[in-house]
């Protein structure tokens, strides 16, 4: 998966990738042969934390210090989450079905190190067909001899079972996953404890990013250094992003972090569709607050976004032209998440609601310039201060995440939100 160029579009894929064949005829597995025979499962941890990733899947938080917490008391547990619901977000359903065995091998490797001897990977309730891909691979790796009882000849042993979620966004919260795996309802768990302490089934508990996972063969075969010196030393290596929206080349591409926005919309993804102008674009799924034409030099990395009060999070680039309402983004947006919200938290349940309520109104025409203050004074009441990251009065991000369109249009597009309550014959229909 990595290397220090692009990677092709989905399409360029071997019809056959997803096979066990394919993936040892590419030195699939050796990694693991190697670690088992040659490392300790200390020497694996040093080389994550050596190679500076951050996870993929959304928070960015290190990786191999995430690893370092998790308490030494068995039986402890490895858990992929596998559950893309981001809106915009579509890398793993591509590694997932294009290249299944490059994260069973992960996994595998990951176990070793964490003394973990039993996995789940819990997918997406609607990723039938990546479900079935991994599925596969995970039979073909057990009949080949890479998981299952003392694997490739050694001592280590490792169960791994493949679970299709409960079709909801918050089971994408890594404790939200776990209950949902636990058999119960899927709602986000009160922290601490973290599950690297108290997880799935009460017992320590890691949770990785597909993507993340990926990365470990590469990582273990070459060295954690040389992963992290691929790129800037807070963005460490490569990343996928989904680019979509208003550009002629929408698609998953692998790119080094510290590469341009403009370079990533204007060079790899062809630039914007019928010769348009660029509006905005959300550069990390629907939870990121927008950016605008002025940032399009700044750096692709962690740091480089968050000078800017935003996130690179799923790795979701939605692309908005010139002739995007804006208003009608941020509503599309925000109906989002008031329906996902679990319910939990007033704020999120009744304020994502609201939301949703005012800007309709505002697209039916019968807005009043007072509702940009509610919208907002709504927003600060679930995520006080309204800056990122956020502050929350909710037990996750999802109720925050809901707040970004509205600060973003507010923000941006203050002229174009008053334009729609002034003029009401710009409403739909």
């Amino acid at each position: 998966m990595t290397s220090q160029i692009l990677t092709t579009r989905m399409e360029a894929h071997p019809s056959d990738s997803n096979t066990i064949e394919r993936y040892l005829d590419t030195g699939g597995y050796a990694t693991l042969k190697q670690a088992l025979t040659s490392s300790t499962p200390e020497d694996v941890v040093e080389q994550v934390k050596a190679s500076n990733i951050r996870g993929r899947g959304g928070a960015g938080f290190p990786m191999g210090m995430k690893w370092g917490f998790l308490a030494a008391s068995d039986p402890k547990y490895l858990v992929v989450n596998a559950d893309e619901s981001e809106p915009g977000t579509f890398k793993d359903r591509q590694l997932l079905e294009r290249d299944p065995h490059q994260l069973v091998e992960g996994i595998a490797i990951a176990s070793f190190a964490l003394g973990v001897k039993r996995a789940f990977v819990y997918v997406r309730g609607e990723y039938s067909k990546p479900a079935r891909r991994l599925q596969r691979a995970v039979d073909e790796a057990y009949e080949a001899g890479y998981l299952g009882d003392n694997i490739a000849g050694s001592e280590f042993s490792l169960d791994v079972s493949v679970h299709l979620g409960g079709g909801a966004y918050i089971c994408g919260e890594e404790t939200a996953l776990l209950n949902s795996l636990e058999g119960r309802r899927g709602e986000p768990r009160l922290k601490p404890p973290f599950p690297a302490v108290e997880g799935l089934y009460a017992r320590p508990t890691i949770v990785n990013n597909v993507e993340s996972l990926s990365n470990v063969p590469w990582i273990v075969a070459n060295g954690g250094h040389a992963y992290a010196s691929i790129g800037p030393e807070r963005s460490a290596g490569t990343r996928m992003f989904s680019l979509s929206g208003h550009v002629n080349k929408p698609g998953n591409y692998e790119i080094v972090m510290g590469m341009s926005w403009r370079d990533l919309i204007y060079g790899i993804g062809g630039g914007i569709r019928d010769g348009n102008e660029l509006k905005t674009w959300i550069p990390g799924g629907a939870s990121a607050p927008w950016l605008m034409p002025e940032h399009l030099d700044t750096a692709i990395t962690i740091d480089g976004v968050a000078e800017y009060g935003t996130m690179l999070g799923s790795g979701a680039v939605v692309v908005m032209d010139e002739t995007t309402d804006v208003v009608a983004a941020a509503h599309s947006i925000v109906r989002f998440f008031a329906h996902e919200s679990c319910g939990q938290c007033t704020p999120c349940r009744e304020g994502t609601k609201w939301l949703q309520d005012v800007l309709e109104r505002i697209m039916d025409g019968t807005g009043r310039l007072e509702d940009i203050e509610l919208l907002l004074d709504i927003s600060d009441n679930i995520s006080p201060g309204l800056r990122w990251p956020p502050a929350m009065t909710t037990i996750c991000p999802l109720g925050p995440s809901a707040t970004a369109p509205i600060t973003s249009i507010t923000k941006y597009f203050l002229d174009e939100v008053k334009a729609r309550i002034n003029q009401p014959e710009m409403a739909d229909g």
